[in-house]
């Protein structure tokens, strides 16, 4: 099977002056190779494990860099290979898990969880709360009607963004400094959900957008005013030409080449609308049926609600999707390289991209 340092080379290689200098605009790589002496004695266990002794002995990596942002990720599918520590359970077990902890304060959200101080939004399929340990002033819940946070589907994620835009409103109106929203979606034990029962998390806040969505504001306006171009249009275009994006719509799909962990999909977007929330969905459930993916972190990045002394229009609406490993693994899928240095994947972004465009 071709890897994907060869398919991207190719694709690479091909690209037109003009394509290779957009390309370049953005993105840094790096060829490598690792060499190990390996004793006979591992032979068999490496064989095993990895599959080929050659291939363990000289590996192939590349790593690439957005200098826009300052994203990146070293790509070496032989990560995907390594024996972890697992906990002994299987997908069953899970889904049994699932199920034993129905009855959870969540299954009667009204009586077993805080409202906030504007009240609750309540929509088909989901109700809101108040976070107990907040992390901000406005810090709500969302919680699903479903205990399964497995299950999506097209009319329960255009009801879930559809609250979550009304509560955005309601915080805004009881506060009219928090403008700046933020949707995230920690799904199980492996992304950081604290309870097993389906939820997704919102977030207004006042003076200043979050840190890291501050400085993709400024790291995109940055680009945009040097080159005379959109920076995510540029992006967009450039894993177009190498393989890696599509359109539904006016939404623009892309399996990113700098990720933060594992099978990363980014959605770009006009509005918190059905059209934005049927691709969401799609695509959760294609990663769910075809990747594997049980647990995933999944944020979205959307604009202020009032007018502000700093420059937006040039930003979309940013849905980014992470796949978070195995529930069954002990072993953490982030280390230090992620926190502190530059993320290591394993998973080669054309056969996530081949599974989505299906």
């Amino acid at each position: 099977m071709t890897g994907f340092k060869d398919q991207f080379l190719k694709k690479l290689n091909s690209l037109s002056k003009v394509d290779k200098k957009l390309f370049d605009q953005i993105y840094s790589f790096w060829e490598t190779k690792g060499e190990l002496a390996l004793p006979t004695e591992m032979d068999s266990w490496v064989q095993t494990n990895f599959g080929s002794i050659a291939d363990v002995k000289k590996q192939d990596f590349i790593r690439i860099t957005n200098t826009v942002t300052y994203e990146g990720a070293i790509f070496n599918e032989l990560r995907t290979m390594r024996p972890l520590v697992e906990s002994g359970y299987n997908f069953n077990d899970v889904m049994d898990q699932i199920k034993a902890t129905e009855g959870d304060p969540f299954l009667h959200p009204e009586t077993g969880t805080p409202a906030d101080v504007f009240g609750r939004v309540k929509g088909d399929y989901c109700i809101t709360a108040s976070n107990v340990a907040k992390y901000d002033g406005f810090h709500g819940l969302i919680i699903f009607d479903d205990h399964n946070p497995l299950l999506f589907s097209r009319k329960r994620v255009r009801d879930y963004f559809d609250v979550a835009y009304k509560w955005f409103e309601k915080a805004n109106k009881y506060n009219p400094l928090a403008i700046y929203p933020l949707f995230t979606w920690n799904c199980l034990w492996r992304a950081g959900a604290s309870v097993i029962h389906g939820h997704a998390q919102v977030v207004l806040t006042e003076s200043q957008a979050y840190a890291k969505v501050e400085d993709l504001r400024i790291s995109s306006h940055n680009y945009q005013e040097r080159n005379r171009s959109n920076y995510f249009d540029d992006v967009y275009e450039i894993h177009k030409k190498f393989g890696l994006a599509y359109k539904v719509g006016d939404v623009r799909v892309l399996v990113n080449i700098t990720p933060i962990k594992e099978k990363e999909i980014m959605i770009f977007g006009m509005g918190l609308n059905k059209e934005l929330a049927d691709v969401v969905s799609d695509t959760l459930n294609t990663m769910k049926e075809r990747l594997g993916v049980s647990s995933f972190n999944l944020s979205i990045i959307l604009p202020p609600l009032s007018k502000t002394a700093e420059v937006w229009e040039h930003m979309p609406i940013i849905v980014r999707i992470v796949d978070r490993g195995s529930l069954s693994a002990k072993t953490s899928d982030i280390g230090s390289m992620e926190l502190y240095a530059q993320s290591v994947i394993g998973s080669n972004p054309y056969l996530v991209f081949d599974a989505i465009k299906r």
